[in-house]
């Protein structure tokens, strides 16, 4: 993950904090599948919501598919 990435990131920075293809993520976003919204036409992803989402998904067993493919 990068150091010290902003609170809010755009999707390329979250791209990077989550280490997953820029494509993945317009994916997960368009469909609703992470947290993040839209500002005007750009996406916005907040660290901590990002964080906790992370956190919950592995304490509920989630398993994504590895989407570097």
């Amino acid at each position: 993950m990068t150091d010290n990435p902003p609170p809010v990131m755009t999707i390329e920075e979250a791209s990077k904090y989550l280490q997953i293809p820029l494509s993945s993520l317009y994916k997960l976003a368009q469909d609703r599948k992470i947290p993040c919204q839209k500002v005007g036409r750009h996406w916005r992803f907040r660290k901590e919501t990002i964080d906790q989402w992370l956190d919950s998904r592995a304490e509920n067993g989630h398993h994504q598919p590895d989407l570097s493919k």
